[in-house]
């Protein structure tokens, strides 16, 4: 099943959420994110349904292989396309904001040449 780019957030929010509390809540997420409740029962029910996320009977949120390898994909995205743009002299937030959206669109094969190119310092 294909994931679209709002549900690639969902699981890299999860993933941070995850990183910092064993637990994760339907209300962690939306708190993390800034969205309504209805809104993230509708992507945690597109989640679960899709293979990517389990939810126990208490309303905890777990990834599942599918979801933690596309969750780490976009962290580590995420993550170095925000260096690279701080280092290339773009402020803290504008970086992050730009990175959130590039993260998203960018080929494997763009991406691992970067990734490559920034190793080599």
């Amino acid at each position: 099943m294909s994931i679209q780019e709002s549900g690639e957030m969902y699981l890299e929010t999860i993933y941070i959420l995850s990183k910092k509390n064993s637990f994760v809540r339907s209300i962690d997420v939306g708190e993390y994110m800034g969205y309504s409740k209805p809104s993230v029962s509708r992507a945690v029910g597109l989640l679960k349904n899709g293979g990517y996320i389990t939810v126990d009977k208490e309303g905890y949120i777990s990834l599942t292989d599918v979801g933690t390898e596309v969750a780490e994909k976009m962290y580590e995205r995420h993550k170095l396309l925000t260096d690279l743009l701080i280092k290339l002299g773009v402020d803290e937030e504008t970086a992050t904001e730009d990175a959130c959206r590039i993260e998203h669109h960018i080929s494997d094969k763009s991406f691992e040449a970067i990734k490559k190119h920034i190793n080599q310092f």
